[in-house]
């Protein structure tokens, strides 16, 4: 593959005077403030802006009323730290893990793949974190990776299969996650305003899960 843009850069980092552990990480005080542990070092994310946070909030809780409904497994916030290894840690703008998968959610953090990860790339987001997060992600095996791109009103979803990803950009439709049964979410919902009240959505999905199956 070759370079196909030269981009320039700025970002805040936090240096110690050695490399800090993921263990270290998650007891430096605010460390969740928008602040990543990317080898060793903590890096800051972009200050989301109000359009980020409603369509997180948004999608945040619909699954999760959608999971407890079905008894899935949970689902998590931009609050929860993922390991990604003992010198980089993420924390997802939202996760998804199986009931039968609870084991790798502790108290502080998940200590392996979630099963499901969703971001919503914000216009200040550098397309160099976009890739690293996504490098990460597949490092340790996510089985479905989602990026929500409000500007470009498009969405890409990355499905694991065998050692490979498997590559989707939808603009139009609707996106169907298998780590939740085939759910199935508009992208009129996400990328249009107002958005239909959460607990209808949930009650339509439920029952087109039945009618599925």
């Amino acid at each position: 593959m070759t370079l196909r843009e030269k981009v320039y850069e700025e970002s805040v980092k936090w240096v110690g005077s050695r490399p800090i552990t993921f263990a270290e990480f998650l007891d430096i005080e605010g460390h969740d403030n928008h602040a990543e542990l990317v080898d060793g070092v903590l890096e800051e994310r972009s200050v989301v802006q109000l359009d980020h946070e409603k369509l997180l909030r948004w999608v945040d809780r619909v699954l999760d009323l959608y999971v407890e409904e079905r008894d899935l497994g949970i689902v998590l916030g931009s609050r929860t730290a993922v390991e990604i290894h003992p010198f980089r840690g993420r924390l997802p703008d939202l996760l998804f893990v199986r009931q039968d998968r609870m084991e790798i959610v502790k108290q502080k953090a998940v200590y392996g793949a979630p099963d499901l990860v969703m971001e919503v790339i914000s216009p200040g987001d550098r397309p160099s974190d976009v890739i690293a997060l996504e490098t990460d992600y597949r490092s340790i095996g996510v089985a479905e990776i989602v990026f929500i791109d409000q500007r470009k009103r498009a969405v890409r979803l990355l499905r694991r299969r065998e050692s490979e990803y498997a590559e989707e950009v939808m603009t139009a439709g609707a996106i169907v996650l298998e780590t939740l049964g085939s759910l199935r979410l508009e992208l009129d919902w996400l990328f249009l305003e107002p958005r239909p009240r959460r607990r209808a959505t949930v009650e339509l999905l439920l029952s087109q899960s039945e009618i599925g199956g």
